[in-house]
């Protein structure tokens, strides 16, 4: 029940935190690439401040339901477009008809090389500045929008940049460090920050940012896209579930209580059921890994790396 522009308030807040203990995790792991983050930090913190704009009218002028009712429409229409086409992109692997992410997107990219062209170390690229400004403005605003960047921020690097899943992730937390603490600071100045719900969010946050780190290592880089798309798209279907009470609420369709309250029932459901997934899938990955690590040292007696169990 929390207006939109709040949720995303309370949301980019506490990914300040979270960030910062996951791109620390993740840079223990050697996954994060901190010149290609500070590269996009440039147009994020511009996409932010122009999300924050455009969220704060929204709910000056249409209330609660009008802002929720942008943030969900955002949402679903990026994102869904964004998770189907990296679940078509993964079955895809997984039936042996790739082996790897797409290389459309890349390609496309590749053919704006304009000058000046960035390498980056860790992440194995070369690319054009022009594309890393697009995808940084691209991330910075979703981030300011919905409140979480990295649902677009990752897909670019890994399909339009060429990065690796593992580096994209870590190099997405260290942007989102960043882009939390101006994004709390420009909602903060609007009043739309609740720290009580910020805390609530961070404390249930930290136990998945540990074993979210560890499991990237853990799990191969097809299993990582899986997931990630279908968290995305059941976080989709959350969000078109929760659209119908905002625009009965806006008096633009008219819906009975029994209605209202199965749509809201439903995109709980999804919200929680997406979590559960994600959240299972990691720590099954995680748990298989370690005992299959302590199977190979009982019988061999000899230390086991990572890649030894990829």
């Amino acid at each position: 029940g929390v207006p939109g522009v709040m949720a995303v308030g309370a949301n980019i807040t506490h990914k300040f935190g979270k960030a910062m203990m996951g791109s620390k995790k993740h840079g223990e792991l050697g996954h994060v690439d901190k010149k290609l983050a500070i590269f996009m930090l440039i147009t994020a913190l511009v996409g932010i401040k122009i999300a924050v704009w455009v969220n704060s009218y929204f709910f000056e002028k249409m209330g609660k339901a009008g802002s929720s009712l942008y943030v969900s429409a955002i949402f679903v229409l990026t994102l869904s477009l964004i998770g189907g086409s990296m679940l078509k992109d993964a079955l895809k692997t997984l039936r042996g008809g790739a082996t790897g992410p797409s290389k459309f997107l890349l390609e496309l990219a590749n053919k704006l090389r304009i000058p000046p062209l960035i390498h980056f170390k860790v992440a194995g690229v070369k690319v054009s500045l022009l594309v890393i400004i697009i995808a940084g403005l691209a991330t910075g605003y979703m981030a300011g929008t919905i409140g979480v960047g990295g649902f677009i921020g990752v897909p670019a690097m890994i399909y339009v940049l060429g990065v690796p899943t593992v580096v994209a992730a870590g190099t997405e937390l260290f942007l989102a460090m960043f882009m939390g603490a101006w994004g709390a600071f420009n909602y903060a100045l609007g009043g739309y920050v609740d720290l009580r719900l910020t805390l609530l969010l961070y404390a249930g946050s930290l136990v998945g940012i540990y074993f979210g780190a560890i499991g990237t290592s853990l799990v191969k880089e097809l299993y990582i896209r899986l997931v990630t798309a279908i968290l995305i798209l059941l976080c989709c279907v959350s969000r078109a579930f929760a659209i119908p009470e905002y625009l009965d609420s806006l008096h633009i369709i008219n819906l009975t209580p029994q209605s209202v309250h199965l749509c809201e029932t439903l995109s709980r459901i999804f919200l929680f059921g997406s979590g559960f997934v994600a959240m299972s899938f990691i720590l099954v990955a995680v748990f298989k890994a370690h005992f299959a690590k302590q199977r190979l040292i009982k019988k061999y007696a000899v230390p086991v790396t990572i890649s030894t169990l990829k």
